[in-house]
């Protein structure tokens, strides 16, 4: 995430861009993915002027989903080729969804379980929406999901344990179901709202970014990842996993991953490695991205994003 943002860094000071723009081209498009970078350029746009950030942040983050898909394969072969690594696991552990279990209401999908994870979402987004509200009154600027993000993190690993008899959604298909269309609208209402002809300038600088963030992610994981994961199987498929989740998201990532142990061999524990690290990695990317914007001039910038919706009309 630092090497990054300082590649990004590098990469808009010798285009002449706005430095607050390096984290387009670093982790916040890279590690955050899509939905990241949409949620940051408009913050981005308002603090720097420049017209084209969201539309920056669009174009690196795909650019950076085909590079994660193309490289994470390789990666992977070539370490377990050059190192004769092979999985030391049986053939029946393998990560998938298990059918659905009736007798665990959790794992059933109706407008009960629907409605009980809406209400939750919707609890979440209110708490984040008031703490939005006292962060800004401090005079932090950051978009709004991150507190909605913090909130439900809090109720997450709080109500299940202070109201045991409650039903909590967390870890639902029906939560899952929701989570995925939501993401899908956003999206779908942000690629709409975005000019993308303001790119015509900027072809040049992205790819060129991208490729040095290509070229420093390989060599950090075959120099640095792989060995300090222990230079084993193991290694080698958390090498393909992060790969796609430096360079776009943990969903590359887990593609990435499955391609590997299809072919050489199944690696359960990788699966959850990179679940935890996102987790983990997704909480500091924003954290990141909040002290690279937190300048003098950010904190005069407007209080409120314009959203989708109102950019488009």
């Amino acid at each position: 995430m630092i090497l990054q943002n300082i590649v990004g860094l590098i990469g808009v000071t010798l285009f002449g861009l706005p430095a607050s723009t390096s984290v387009l081209m670093g982790s916040a498009s890279l590690i955050g993915g899509h939905g990241t970078a949409i949620a940051w350029g408009p913050q981005i746009e308002q603090i720097s002027g420049f017209a084209a950030a969201p539309e920056m942040g669009v174009a690196a983050a795909t650019l950076g989903l085909i590079l994660a898909a193309l490289l994470g394969g390789p990666i992977a072969k070539r370490l377990i080729d050059k190192n004769t690594l092979a999985s030391d696991q049986s053939d029946d552990a393998i990560v998938r969804l298990e059918f659905d279990d009736e007798q665990n209401p959790q794992d059933v999908i109706n407008h009960v379980s629907l409605m009980r994870a809406m209400l939750a979402a919707h609890v979440a987004i209110l708490l984040g929406f008031i703490a939005h509200l006292a962060i800004a009154e401090a005079g932090l600027k950051l978009p709004l999901f991150v507190p909605c993000l913090l909130a439900g993190i809090v109720m997450s690993n709080t109500i299940p344990y202070l109201f045991r008899s409650l039903p909590w959604p967390a870890r639902s298909k029906a939560l899952a179901v929701i989570s995925d269309y939501c993401l899908l609208v956003f999206l779908a209402m942000s690629l709409m709202s975005l000019q993308f002809w303001a790119l015509a300038e900027l072809g040049g600088p992205i790819l060129v970014v991208l490729a040095l963030q290509a070229v420093m992610t390989v060599a950090f994981i075959l120099g640095v990842f792989f060995r300090l994961m222990g230079s084993s199987f193991l290694a080698a498929v958390l090498s393909a996993g992060f790969a796609g989740f430096t360079l776009e998201a943990t969903p590359t990532a887990i593609a990435n991953m499955s391609s590997v142990t299809k072919r050489y061999g199944p690696a359960p524990l990788a699966f959850l490695d990179v679940f935890d690290g996102y987790t983990i990695a997704d909480i500091t990317d924003e954290r990141a991205n909040i002290n690279v914007l937190a300048t003098p001039e950010a904190m005069t910038s407007l209080p409120f994003p314009a959203s989708p919706v109102e950019r488009i009309s």
